[in-house]
């Protein structure tokens, strides 16, 4: 199986299966990287991006790996054709994502009593918990991503192109950075099927002691990120990035 929205779906779920995963190491107990703490998850998370973005050009995709990217370039060059069909594939490829993340630590979910830690593992929650200002936080986080992300290949910054393998690299370090600097007030989702998917497989799947998927909130990762991606693309426009 080969091409766009079938690497949108692997990419995808290569990026949630290792971040997930990360944030499961660290949260859940008895797991061999219990408390290691922030910087080992949002250093996870960037290599999950790198390796998502590279599993998903492998197999003939274009390496959105998110529905707020994907929304961005509908924007910025007016070709919205493949924009349902890639949000399609990603949705389904980050609740497959959570499904693997699940199965890869099966027995630790009996062993951890604190259900905001199960549901922190699978989609982001907020610090304080302040919707308006939360969603203000996630816009932002994804405009910084579609800017600054669109800015590595443009031709400002290489007019040949950049080298192979330097794109995903720098993307992955982004996202990295995005975690470090303004992941502290919601846990930086910046992208919508990192956050719904798994939330939705939070919901269905069997984990003891799970409490709720906290979908009161679960609209803020959602839409705010879809806001932040077309302001991101009017932006890179504008400023003559892409």
């Amino acid at each position: 199986m080969t091409g766009p929205v079938f690497g949108e779906l692997l990419g995808t779920l290569v990026l949630v299966y290792l971040g997930d995963s990360v944030v499961a190491n660290v949260l859940l107990n008895k797991s061999k990287g219990q408390n290691s703490g922030w910087i080992v998850i949002t250093t996870g998370w960037g290599f999950a991006v790198i390796f998502g973005i590279l599993t998903s050009l492998a197999v003939g995709g274009v390496a959105h790996i998110n529905p707020a990217v994907t929304l961005a370039l509908a924007v910025a060059t007016g070709d919205w054709s493949n924009v349902v069909p890639f949000i399609a594939a990603q949705m389904v490829g980050a609740f497959l994502a959570a499904i693997l993340v699940y199965l890869t630590y099966l027995p630790h979910w009996a062993e951890t009593e604190d259900p905001g830690f199960k549901l922190g593992i699978f989609c982001t929650g907020p610090a304080i918990r302040n919707l308006p200002a939360n969603a203000l936080t996630e816009a932002l986080g994804t405009i910084t991503l579609v800017v600054a992300g669109m800015a590595i290949g443009s031709k400002g910054v290489a007019a040949a192109g950049l080298p192979a393998g330097f794109g995903p690299f720098l993307w992955g370090v982004l996202v990295w950075g995005i975690g470090l600097a303004l992941g502290g007030p919601t846990g930086y989702a910046i992208n919508p099927a990192r956050d719904l998917g798994p939330r939705i497989a939070h919901a269905i799947l069997p984990i003891p002691g799970k409490g709720g998927s906290d979908w009161g909130y679960s609209w803020v990762p959602v839409v705010a990120p879809f806001v932040g991606g077309a302001i991101g693309g009017l932006l890179v426009v504008s400023l003559g990035i892409l």
